[in-house]
């Protein structure tokens, strides 16, 4: 299976997989996930120390969705290729945890499920926020999805039998992990790279990028469970979570008509070879 070069890759057109992740709505759900992965203090540490995520901002982000294109909408070739050179860079990375003194890999994998698992919900809650009621994701979707993508985290090295495979079984991995989180400097500057990356000086003054890429990631990043955004201190009126939820899942529905209108496009979020494959063919199909 591993040698075709003319597949429908790891999932196919009628997964889960490929009707979340062909979203108007996946890259601002990439985005909450980041600022979700940098409350592991571990997982966080090793980027600050071993990544150019500040250097190469955009570089960095564009090819953390191409890495999740390939492996999403390439050919089984093209999605094992990927998650090999992802797997080979994780195993050269190693350090001393600065809290334990203990010596860590970047493919240990308690990181690489925290990883996984913050992905899979933020494409879950904001896909889902997101889509009007005539295109809700049912829960039976939303269940196959997440079993669907235990074959994810197996690629960068997760034994599949510890990874969470339905809803109730990602809300209880958050219950166990949620005591080890906390949003350290390194968290917080990660986040405002996030929500407000670097840019040039003439892009900011020629272009509407900058303020459209704010309103994008900042409505991504209120997306975040309320516990999340207590851990960033996020300020919010006693009582009103409920309230800022249902604000926030307003937004997201106007960001998404906003995306659809536009096509999906994200300004500096190119879409990826795989992605315009996948994409033909469903246009094909349809």
């Amino acid at each position: 299976m591993h040698d075709r070069d003319d597949d429908d890759g790891l999932f196919g057109p009628s997964s889960a997989t490929w009707d979340l992740h062909t979203d108007p709505m996946i890259g601002p759900a990439g985005l909450r996930a980041l600022v979700l992965q940098a409350l592991h203090p571990l997982a966080m540490h090793v980027v600050a120390q071993h990544s150019t995520f500040k250097q190469e901002t955009w570089q960095r982000l564009h090819r953390t969705g191409e890495y999740v294109d390939a492996t999403t909408f390439g050919t089984t070739r093209e999605a094992h290729r990927a998650a090999a050179r992802v797997r080979g860079i994780h195993s050269r990375i190693r350090g001393v945890d600065p809290e334990t003194g203990m010596e860590y890999r970047a493919d240990d994998e308690d990181l690489l499920l925290y990883i996984h698992c913050a992905l899979v919900d933020s494409i879950l809650d904001v896909v889902s926020r997101s889509r009007p009621p005539r295109e809700a994701v049912s829960d039976e979707l939303a269940d196959r999805y997440v079993a669907e993508q235990v074959v994810s985290a197996e690629l960068v090295g997760v034994r599949p039998e510890v990874v969470p495979a339905s809803r109730a079984d990602l809300a209880a991995y958050f219950e166990e992990v949620r005591p080890h989180l906390r949003a350290t400097r390194e968290a917080r500057e990660a986040a405002s790279y996030v929500i407000a990356p670097p840019m040039e000086a003439r892009t900011v003054l020629t272009t509407p990028m900058a303020p459209i890429w704010f309103g994008v990631a900042s409505t991504a990043a209120a997306s975040l469970p309320g516990w999340a955004r207590r851990m960033y201190a996020v300020p919010e009126l006693p009582g009103a979570e409920a309230s800022a939820d249902a604000a926030v899942t307003a937004a997201l529905r106007g960001l998404r008509v906003a995306l659809v209108r536009s096509a999906g496009r994200v300004p500096g979020v190119q879409l990826s070879e795989p992605r315009r494959r996948a994409m033909a063919r469903l246009a094909e199909a349809s």
